[in-house]
């Protein structure tokens, strides 16, 4: 092992040197950024490559506006929110799930059947899942939705916020950030969508495309072929991740993201809207949709004053660049979503040390 971390380090080392200029590779998945972090190999990094964390965190990604409908949503006695841990302390204009007076009609739940649960158990209450998350959970929110619809559980409603990882990255190339040399694409993404999915970012955009696991041997044999791909002036996809990632990806789970989903524009923190970058409930589904239960209008949302997390998910700045960070905003007192997340970039970087540049 020893051996190929010496041969990619030197791969690294003599890219940077051979292109003689900063070489900015943005990892999509936070558990690739926390995983990077956490195993050290920033610190064995040469000077001239640069990691850039992108807009790979579910919490993190979510509109400042789907946050604050939530909040609305919980306000009301007829309903019941389900939601993962992470989004109960992202804060909203007024508070967050977790300080907010309505604790008692908000529930963590660890899985969308433990949300629909609820909702048996609670008949008189409307229960909406707080639906969050890319291609990875989409199916396992699909088959709750499908369950409902079987067994008439007409008060169970998701709000829909799963997100697309790949018309993110063209966004980010197209307008928010031209500095992207390449992508360590997502793991448990691309064990649904399939490495497949990632072709139109390496032959329209010309970046080379590497998938990996989250063991920190395949991370860095990941960036070395990305350098090696740049010292070639090539761009390519490659996977390293052939155990758990193919090509085509799950189609069993593509499939029943189909039966129920499809398409929509939609808004992303930092990004703005994208168009065909969220999944919203197909007509034959429309009855579980909160947005439509409730007639809510999704609109742009606006940061919380002082907080650039919009711009660290694009790659543009790093947590400490923010002058709230580790200061008026951390882990105990998150002003931003990215210090919520166990997947946020400001919580890897005031975890693991990155808070020394403040």
């Amino acid at each position: 092992m020893l051996d190929k971390i010496k041969k990619s380090q030197d791969i690294l080392a003599s890219t940077c040197e051979a292109l003689g200029r900063q070489i900015n590779i943005m990892e999509v998945c936070g558990t690739h950024t926390v995983s990077i972090f956490r195993s050290g190999i920033r610190s064995t990094l040469p000077e001239g490559l640069r990691l850039l964390s992108g807009p790979g965190c579910p919490v993190c990604v979510t509109d400042q506006s789907y946050i604050d409908i939530v909040l609305q949503l919980a306000d009301r006695d007829d309903c019941i929110i389900a939601t993962y841990g992470d989004m109960i302390r992202v804060p909203g204009k007024n508070g967050s799930l977790e300080t907010k007076q309505t604790k008692a009609n908000t529930k963590v739940v660890l899985s969308s059947e433990d949300a629909l649960q609820l909702a048996k158990d609670n008949p008189g209450k409307n229960v909406v899942f707080v639906a969050v998350g890319f291609e990875t959970t989409a199916p396992a929110t699909a088959v709750v939705v499908k369950e409902a619809a079987v067994e008439s559980i007409d008060n169970f409603t998701i709000l829909s916020g799963h997100k697309l990882v790949v018309p993110a990255m063209k966004a980010l190339l197209s307008g928010k950030n031209h500095n992207i040399d390449a992508f360590l694409c997502p793991g448990h993404v691309s064990a649904i969508i399939g490495s497949g999915a990632f072709v139109p970012i390496v032959e329209d955009f010309k970046r080379p495309c590497v998938v990996a696991g989250f063991e920190p041997l395949q991370i860095i044999e990941a960036l070395a072929e990305i350098c090696r791909q740049l010292s070639a002036g090539i761009a390519e996809l490659k996977s390293l991740y052939g155990a758990v990632v193919t090509g085509q990806g799950n189609i069993v789970a593509q499939n029943i993201i189909d039966e129920c989903f499809e398409p929509a524009d939609g808004y992303w923190r930092g990004l703005g809207k994208i168009e065909k970058s969220t999944l919203k409930l197909k007509e034959s589904f429309s009855r579980f949709d909160a947005f439509k239960r409730f007639n809510i209008a999704e609109i742009p949302g606006e940061e919380t004053s002082g907080c650039r997390c919009g711009e660290v998910l694009c790659g543009l700045i790093e947590p400490p660049d923010c002058s709230l960070f580790g200061k008026n905003c951390t882990p105990l007192k998150p002003i931003g979503p990215c210090m919520v997340s166990s997947e946020g970039a400001c919580a890897a970087w005031f975890k693991y040390g990155g808070q020394e540049r403040n």
